[in-house]
């Protein structure tokens, strides 16, 4: 039997929305190549020693990473996914609405970088962020989420650029169209769910929407030491999605 590749063996990863859908695969992924994974989320994870959070609360942050220190001393990778997506119009959308959205999608990513900084500075960590197509292009009444997954972008690059001479790599994976829990409910709640299937396929130059095991396989890499030259960048994983012109 072949022994499954250890990169993390001995490190500490922290993946914030880790208990489902893309966050949950990246902890799994992860944690079969030999890493302790602490998730943050709502909520208790059963499959892993989890923290508690609340990440539209501007002090979650620090407390987060202030336990993952007290339990294991170190923290060597970094994998901000957890956020939320609310469908609205910018005349819809409240500023309440639009601030809680920055809050858990923007700020919270800022926050826990900065947070963890010191602790990355002496592992020579990774961070992962995870952005979108939607902050490549936009889908209808998603003004929020576009906003603040072009920031999660702009912010990727930022933090490559201002602490890549201490050895710290950000990067970032853009997901399309992936088969979580949530898309998966979506679609069974369609008028015509397997129209709606294969309407969806036909849009991906593959010919069908990704799974959660796919884009972590990408953030696994880009965590890893082998991919020490690579920082800075915002990886697509979309099927071919973003490079398909529309048919007249």
């Amino acid at each position: 039997m072949t022994r499954q590749i250890q990169r993390f063996e001995n490190k500490v990863a922290l993946v914030t929305g880790g208990r489902s859908g893309i966050g949950r695969a990246v902890a799994r992924r992860l944690s079969d190549e030999g890493a302790t994974v602490i998730t943050a989320q709502r909520g208790e994870d059963k499959e892993f020693d989890g923290i508690t959070a609340d990440f539209s609360d501007p002090n979650t942050a620090e407390r987060v990473v202030a336990e993952v220190i007290a339990r294991e001393g170190r923290v060597d990778v970094l994998i901000n996914n957890a956020g939320m997506m609310q469908e609205a119009s910018i005349e819809e959308l409240s500023l309440e609405d639009w601030q809680r959205n920055v809050n858990v999608n923007l700020t919270a990513p800022f926050l826990m970088i900065r947070a963890a900084l010191p602790y990355l500075r002496k592992t020579k960590g990774s961070i992962v962020n995870t952005g979108s197509v939607e902050g490549l292009a936009a889908n209808p009444g998603h003004a929020v989420y576009c906003a603040t997954k072009a920031g999660i972008h702009g912010l990727t690059r930022a933090v490559a650029v201002d602490h890549g001479h201490e050895g710290i790599r950000c990067n970032a994976v853009a997901p399309g169209w992936i088969d979580t829990d949530l898309n998966l409910e979506f679609i069974e709640n369609a008028h015509d769910a397997e129209q709606f299937r294969r309407d969806i396929g036909k849009i991906h130059p593959v010919g069908r929407t990704g799974t959660p095991e796919e884009v972590a396989a990408l953030a696994a890499f880009l965590a890893a030491d082998e991919a020490g030259f690579i920082t800075g960048q915002v990886y697509t994983v979309d099927g071919g999605r973003t490079s398909k012109l529309s048919l007249p």
